[in-house]
């Protein structure tokens, strides 16, 4: 066992800084430690491929930022390596994100233009690379906070969301967010001063800040924009239309109080099945009435007319192939009796509720009817029928009879003893009779001798 420790803790000199995560402040989704699955990182599936070789890689850096830089020196490099890029002026530290051939496309992906000058790799980052790194990454937040009160002091409209410091700490990129035009010259010449650095202003949007910070959505997972999304698209409120949702702004909005990402994810299959239905501005004609579009299902294909224009009058609900029936009768000058009645589960599903889903007391504890002990309820024992009496059983012979106990003798019905059995209440239990010395063990009077 001392050898194994021995062996663990004698680590050579030259040993590379192993790849840690930078706290969630990469913008990546990275759990205790690892590098994990997040909106910049690239699966290389030719890592295997023989003469998988490419010049210029892939360098990864702080809020989604990215650069491609020319590896000169051929250095061996591979995913997740950190490296000391060239950067105006000094140097720069960050992850490899992706080598080989696949880079040359991931650069068309991103629209880099084929003029731009690339900088270099200088090496793999060293232990006083990675020191000096984290000092100036321990300054950003402090530096974050007075900037924001330098501005507000300003009487500048925008919001500094995030500070950046480059590798060798000479230089930092503030990240803000304004909705009007801002004239920062001043602020850049107040915080060049204050913090001792060159300066450089960067504008995001309200999207690229949610991304930054990250959170759950109403769906329930974390935001795509904060895992795998690099390219945000805009987003119309038509898609709402074709997907027929509802127009509220709180309903639409995410959490950067822009229209939700999602909402364009699944517009095209609508668009396609929109295109298979009749026009909305054709209505159906029979010998009783005129059918006007009210509502359709895209995807189930179906399409509910109604009587009236504006209100679900008489509605009917009829398939494409129906519709398309039906009006091409119309073209040839023919009206059909009536449209397909509507059944009153036309609208349900073909499975009906199996699970109950629909039911407003579904969460409801059903109470359980305790069974009372003893005589019950009154009411309820007058309401039951009363069992037959028990018929006498066939004398038999004299030996049939229990030998040892005399014959019990009978009682006149109205006697003080006993009452009357028509008095008695029904299904109720014996009175006990007070046990004399002088009679039998159940009270019974014995025949005097």
């Amino acid at each position: 066992m001392d050898e194994n420790k021995n062996n663990q803790l004698n680590l050579p000199e030259d040993t590379e800084p192993t790849m840690k995560c930078d706290g969630g402040s990469c913008g990546c989704c990275c759990h205790d430690g690892d590098i994990g699955r997040c909106n910049l990182t690239s699966t290389n599936w030719l890592e295997d491929v023989p003469d998988n070789d490419y010049e210029i890689v892939e360098v990864l850096f702080k809020n989604t930022r990215r650069g491609f830089f020319r590896n000169t020196a051929r250095i061996p490099l591979k995913q997740g390596d950190w490296v000391a890029v060239e950067a105006n002026p000094g140097h720069d530290i960050g992850r490899v994100g992706l080598t080989g051939r696949l880079v040359k496309n991931q650069m068309a992906r991103v629209n880099l233009r084929k003029d731009i000058e690339l900088l270099r790799v200088f090496r793999k980052a060293k232990p006083a690379d990675m020191e000096r790194y984290e000092q100036a990454k321990a300054r950003e937040e402090d530096t974050m906070i007075r900037s924001r009160k330098i501005a507000v002091d300003l009487g500048l409209k925008m919001k500094i969301g995030d500070v950046e410091y480059q590798g060798d700490g000479n230089k930092a990129i503030f990240y803000y967010i304004a909705d009007e035009r801002v004239d920062f010259r001043q602020l850049i010449k107040v915080l060049a001063d204050v913090f001792k650095i060159r300066v450089e202003m960067k504008q995001i949007g309200a999207r690229q800040e949610a991304g930054r910070i990250g959170g759950i959505g109403p769906c329930g997972r974390p935001l795509c924009c904060a895992t795998w999304m690099s390219a945000f698209v805009s987003v119309a409120t038509s898609a709402a239309r074709f997907q027929d949702i509802s127009l509220n702004p709180q309903n639409l909005a995410g959490q950067c109080a822009k229209l939700k990402c999602c909402i364009n994810f699944e517009v095209n299959t609508y668009v396609e099945a929109i295109r298979q239905l009749p026009p909305k501005d054709v209505h159906l004609e029979t010998k009783d009435a005129i059918y006007y579009y009210f509502k359709a299902d895209a995807l189930k294909r179906e399409i509910t007319y109604s009587t009236q224009r504006n209100a679900p009058v008489d509605t009917v609900t009829l398939t494409a192939a129906q519709a398309f029936e039906i009006i091409a009768l119309n073209k040839n000058g023919i009206k059909p009796d009536s449209l397909k009645a509507e059944d009153s589960n036309a609208n349900a599903s073909p499975f009906g509720d199996l699970l109950n889903q629909d039911a407003i007391n579904r969460f409801d504890k059903k109470k359980k009817k305790k069974k009372k002990k003893g005589g019950g309820d009154k009411q309820a024992q007058i309401a039951k029928p009363e069992k037959p009496e028990k018929q006498d059983k066939p004398q038999g012979k004299p030996q049939d009879k229990p030998q040892g106990k005399p014959d019990r003798p009978a009682q006149p019905k109205d006697g003080p003893g006993r009452p009357d059995r028509g008095d008695r209440k029904p299904r109720q239990g014996k009175p006990k009779r007070p046990h004399h010395p002088g009679q039998g063990n159940k009270g019974h009077n014995k025949p005097d001798a």
